[in-house]
């Protein structure tokens, strides 16, 4: 026995290592066997073994989606692509063809294949190639299935208050995504599953849970009944808000946004909607509001809100250079809660030799249905060959801004005043104002597929010192379409009107009039090149406007699709007719960066008109 024992052990490990399928082959196990007969006396002696490998080609026939699998899964594709001194002996790769069929059945039945026959050749050549070929047969597919309900959730449960819970079980029922007569795989029954489990917690029961699930597969008639319970556990109900990361701004500004009632029912969308809330009031730099299902008692689950403040003050400074108007200055100073009270304010001060603005706006904070009432007021001076404007703009209103929508409301009053060699001409309008901005994007600051539209209407009463007084209707629409196209290309499309009703004696203030060109308009051109102009060349602005663009863009790098490069051709006028509308046109390339501040644009663009090339950079936010 005591010779017996280690001969058999050893035998055993033997046996075992043949059936390994890895890459050592057999004789790396025992490195005090003697060299085989055929090799050199003193081979082993004075080099290490030559391995013997093998280059091979792996074929795939089977239907698309299956054949991806294999090619992805099989030990077969992995030692493929191998680095050349760890490719594979013949021997080693022989042994991965005989136990590739019972793989690949294997991982066919995950697809909901159990009857797929496989078969495994090998061609010897330069280099070797092994086929995988695959009868599939027919799919698995449901013929039963059964949902059941435990918890709060069950029907034989009393009705609660403020849930409709009869409503969720068939809700849950009826998205339930691996229906009868569908094809059942293992990815599909584990998503449905996930689907099931996630609505449950996001409609009032964070602690759901599958009690049992399963699904009984029967080969021979390529069925399949799944069973499950769903225990909901209880029903979690809203308590007290509890607010984290307050410094400056007081409670009111969260509280009044919560957008529901201690004792209500949970569901998960309430507190999105309450967190996109509070990040539309510019107010926080971060936001997170949840409740903590593991801890909280469910009769009333407290709101935790954890906050950080954006900075009660801000200031941005900026230093640039225009082709038309020489060096520029501008500075942006932001306080989010001026003389303690509730509101926002944001100066800006630009100054360049031909353009100098001064822009001030004050906003209260949003009311619980994202209302805030709006003042603003605008200073500008213009410098236009021999001509002089100075502007002056005041506003009153109310605005609502949503994910999709913003509303706006104002009472604007206009003053202009514009000096030449000729003289000098005062303006004015008083006019109300309605704005309605409408969003369909996948991302408000980098958009690839959606649209935007926007419509401005306002009616009014201007004055003039040399014109005659009278009323006025004006409208401006813009439209904007994203889309992806074939190839990795992304597509979208501009197009603006604009127009004054008037009668033609009436004296306009210069606001109210259109010019265009510029980074966001016409590019080729400067900031309102285009447009009417007098007998001395000055620029008057016309009663009608029109814009387009079409542009097309493709990522440069696989590895930072964020970056693009473009094509582009805008075209655009103002005029006093439509008659006399003959659009300019400018055109180019530049390079799109997404950021998360928006899309970075850098273009070069010539302007048919001037033959000159000019550079534009922007950032585009999708209105």
């Amino acid at each position: 026995m005591s010779h017996t024992l280690p001969r058999l052990l050893r035998g055993a490990l033997l046996f075992a290592a043949a059936g390994l399928s890895g890459c050592a082959s057999i004789s790396s196990l025992w490195k005090n066997e003697p060299p085989p007969a055929s090799a050199a006396p003193g081979a082993a002696a004075d080099a290490a073994p030559v391995r013997l490998v093998a280059e091979y080609d792996l074929v795939v026939e089977a239907p698309g989606d299956l054949r991806d699998l294999l090619q992805e899964h099989l030990d077969l594709a992995r030692f493929r692509s191998a680095p050349e001194d760890q490719r594979l002996s013949r021997q080693e790769l022989g042994r991965l063809i005989q136990a590739a069929p019972q793989q690949a059945q294997a991982l066919l039945e995950t697809e909901g294949f159990f009857n797929a026959q496989v078969q495994v050749s090998r061609n010897e050549g330069s280099p070797v190639v092994v086929t995988v070929k695959v009868e599939p047969g027919p799919q698995t597919r449901v013929k039963a299935l059964q949902i059941e309900f435990a918890g709060a959730l069950a029907p034989d449960q009393p009705a609660v208050a403020g849930a409709d819970l009869a409503a969720l079980r068939e809700r849950l029922q009826g998205q339930w995504s691996l229906g009868l007569g569908q094809g059942f795989s293992q990815p599909r029954w584990s998503q449905a599953k996930n689907e099931l489990l996630a609505t449950a917690r996001a409609r009032g029961f964070p602690l759901a849970t599958l009690d049992t699930h399963s699904a009984r597969i029967d080969a021979e008639t390529q069925s399949a009944e799944l069973d499950l319970k769903l225990d909901s556990g209880p029903l979690f109900r809203l308590g007290e808000l509890q607010i984290e990361g307050l410094k400056y701004q007081p409670r009111s500004s969260v509280e009044r946004l919560a957008g529901f009632s201690v004792g209500q029912p949970y569901t998960e969308q309430l507190l999105l909607d309450f967190q996109e809330r509070l990040v539309r009031t510019t107010l926080f730099d971060s936001v997170n509001v949840d409740i903590q299902p593991l801890s909280d008692p469910p009769e009333a689950a407290p709101v935790h809100i954890k906050l950080r403040e954006a900075p009660r003050q801000q200031l941005t400074a900026s230093i640039g250079y225009d082709t038309g108007s020489g060096p520029r200055l501008g500075a942006d100073y932001i306080h989010r809660r001026p003389f303690g009270l509730d509101l926002r304010a944001r100066s800006k001060l630009k100054l360049s030799q031909n353009n100098s603005s001064y822009d001030l706006e004050l906003s209260s904070h949003p009311q619980p249905d994202m209302q805030r009432n709006v003042g603003a007021l605008f200073l500008e001076r213009k410098v236009d060959d021999n001509k002089t404007t100075v502007n002056l703009r005041a506003r009153v209103g109310r605005t609502r801004e949503t994910e999709r929508q913003d509303r706006t409301y104002y009472l604007e009053l206009l003053r202009a005043r514009e000096t030449d060699p000729q003289g000098t001409i005062s303006a004015g309008a008083a006019s109300a104002n309605v704005q309605w901005i409408h969003r369909r994007l996948d991302s408000p600051l980098t958009p690839t597929r959606g649209y935007s539209a926007s419509l401005l209407l306002g009616v009014g009463r201007a004055d003039s010192s040399e014109a005659r007084n009278g009323g006025f209707l004006r409208s401006h629409v813009r439209l904007q379409a994203y889309q992806p196209l074939p190839g990795g290309w992304f597509g979208s499309a501009r197009s603006e009107w604009g127009q004054v009703f008037a009668s033609q004696e009436v004296g306009l203030p210069e606001k109210l009039r259109f010019r265009t060109g510029g980074d966001d308009t016409v590019r080729g051109y400067g900031l309102d090149d285009l447009g009417p102009r007098d007998a001395d060349g000055n620029a008057t602005g016309g009663r009608i406007l029109w814009n387009g663009s079409v542009e097309l863009a493709h990522g440069l790098t696989a590895s930072m699709p964020a970056l693009l490069g473009a094509v582009f051709v805008d075209a655009g006028q103002a005029a006093q007719h439509w008659r006399d509308l003959k659009p300019s046109i400018g055109y180019g390339f530049g390079m799109r960066y997404r950021s998360p501040l928006g899309t970075l644009r850098l273009d070069l663009a010539r302007g048919q008109e001037t033959q000159k090339w000019r550079l534009h950079f922007s950032v585009g936010i999708a209105l």
